[in-house]
């Protein structure tokens, strides 16, 4: 298993990984890309810029930050873990002769939603 490290600027923020795990896929099988924190996301999708903007809108107007959650009694950030929830921390991806196989407009992305922070997400080929 190999480990990117990412580091945000933004208390919520999406980046593109796609080329970060084609540096390390090799051979054929399938690629496990994991985040092991609760309040960030790994999704496969468009990394165009208005799409983007519209998922961190959309999350807000779903799971405002404002609200009174039970959770905020202890850390302040449960929309951040609510909004992980919803969209997974983790993608398999198709791997043939070390060359993804994603359509033609997706790329691995990854969702910061409680940065800014220090991240790490685990890439395993199987």
């Amino acid at each position: 298993m190999q480990e990117i490290i990412i580091t945000t600027k933004r208390r919520i923020e999406v980046l593109d990984i796609t080329d970060d795990v084609k540096r390390i896929v090799s051979g054929s099988g399938l690629v496990l890309i994991y985040s092991p924190h609760t309040t960030t996301s790994v999704i496969i999708n468009e990394a165009e810029s208005g799409l983007i903007e519209d998922l961190i809108n959309t999350l807000s107007r779903l799971i405002p930050e404002d609200i009174d959650y039970e959770h905020n009694r202890v850390d302040r950030n449960a929309d951040s873990h609510l909004r992980s929830m919803i969209l997974g921390n983790s993608v398999v991806v198709p791997v043939e002769d070390g060359t993804l196989r994603l359509g033609t407009w997706q790329r691995i992305l990854f969702v910061e939603l409680d940065g800014p922070r220090k991240r790490r997400v685990f890439v395993k080929v199987v």
